[in-house]
């Protein structure tokens, strides 16, 4: 796993600009955001790169998006709608928050494809058993959907909870991880 994920110390570089790119999939379009580097900063299923913008950290949101060829960013999605499943997780991701958050960030780019796990134990992954609530908060604030796979979590009850892309496609999702 790779992942500069930060805490909730000021980052010390905010690219004036990112690149994005769309890839069709099985489940709709799906954009992501990222620097000249190949580092996401945000994704997911929309072909909307101004609605993925708004989902990353005002300190570390850019000015500017640039149309761009999608290079190893849209390798590794296409990669995973072909059975790939782990070819997002050898993708950087930037996002920034407090100490819980990253941590709870950095244990979802280790859950594997397959049985999802809870909250619950989403938290104790993080390092913080009792934090089941900032688990859940940090799926519906991770902006780096399938490169942070919060799709991968699920209630106590077996429940899906919430997808900001929408319960079909976290089912699609799971289904194609069985």
């Amino acid at each position: 796993m790779t992942t500069l994920a930060e805490s909730a110390s000021t980052p010390d570089t905010v690219p004036a600009q990112l690149g994005w790119a769309t890839v069709d999939t099985a489940d709709g379009p799906f954009t992501a955001l990222f620097d000249d580097d190949g580092v996401v900063y945000a994704s997911g299923w929309v072909d909307s790169p101004e609605y993925l913008r708004a989902l990353i950290h005002p300190a570390l949101r850019p000015e500017a998006l640039v149309p761009r060829p999608g290079g190893a960013v849209a390798d590794a999605v296409r990669a995973y709608y072909d059975g790939d499943f782990g070819a997002p997780a050898r993708v950087t991701v930037r996002q920034h928050s407090g100490p819980f958050l990253v941590a709870a960030w950095e244990a979802l780019r280790d859950v594997p494809p397959g049985p999802p796990v809870t909250y619950t134990e989403l938290a104790e992954r993080a390092g913080n058993a009792a934090a089941v609530r900032a688990a859940a908060a940090c799926c519906a604030q991770n902006a780096a959907a399938l490169f942070v796979p919060c799709h991968r979590v699920v209630r106590s009850n077996g429940g899906l909870g919430g997808f900001r892309y929408g319960l079909d496609i976290k089912q699609s999702l799971l289904d194609r991880e069985a």
